[in-house]
């Protein structure tokens, strides 16, 4: 059973280069280009059988990936004076969730979306119950951090992506898809863990 020890020990090691949307694309990986910061909160809460991992389905009326599962975060804004500020106001912005401890960061992910995301890690301290912004949001659930840190149940799927076929990291847990850019920084997580 991983404890937030382990994760706060694995998170002080130098993280390794930045992953990306690409990694299992590189055929289409875009030439360099100027990214918008953004953040994530990678928030974990003690659950019944160990540690969780707090994830929400997006909205579907939302213009950038309507529907699917991510972590709470988004843009950084110029008022923020940290990554781990801007991860934790959105947060509270989209699913209420405040009082979170820092644990530590993953390294930056490019996403296609033309986003360096930040990913912060943070360990819930108190009773959380979701209030998601129904602008954002329809969704808060919770998957155990053992379940997502296993390899076995790290998928490489394809889909079609601007005429040709791209490949992407799956973690299908239940009814649902953890795939993209989020299975991404989840398989980053495993990785520190595992080279601790």
């Amino acid at each position: 059973m991983i404890r937030p020890e382990d994760i706060r020990q694995a998170l002080t090691h130098p993280a390794p280069s930045a992953s990306s949307d690409f990694d299992y694309a590189p055929d289409l990986r875009p030439p360099p280009r100027g990214l918008r910061s953004a953040a994530i909160l990678m928030a974990l809460t003690e659950g019944p059988s160990g540690l969780e991992v707090i994830l929400t389905r997006r909205a579907s009326h939302l213009r950038n990936h309507p529907g699917q599962v991510a972590f709470p975060g988004g843009k950084v804004e110029e008022t923020d004076p940290s990554l781990w500020a801007a991860a934790t106001r959105e947060a509270q912005e989209e699913i209420g969730l405040v009082g979170v401890e820092p644990l530590g960061a993953l390294q930056g992910h490019e996403s296609v979306t033309g986003f360096e995301i930040s990913p912060q890690v943070g360990l819930v301290t108190g009773p959380f119950s979701p209030v998601p912004d129904p602008n954002e949001v329809e969704e808060v659930f919770h998957v155990p951090l053992d379940f997502l840190m296993n390899p076995a149940n790290m998928q490489l799927h394809k889909r079609p992506w601007r005429g040709v076929e791209r490949g992407y990291l799956a973690i299908p847990y239940g009814p649902h898809y953890i795939w993209g850019a989020s299975a991404r920084m989840i398989k980053n997580m495993s990785e520190r863990l595992e080279a601790k």
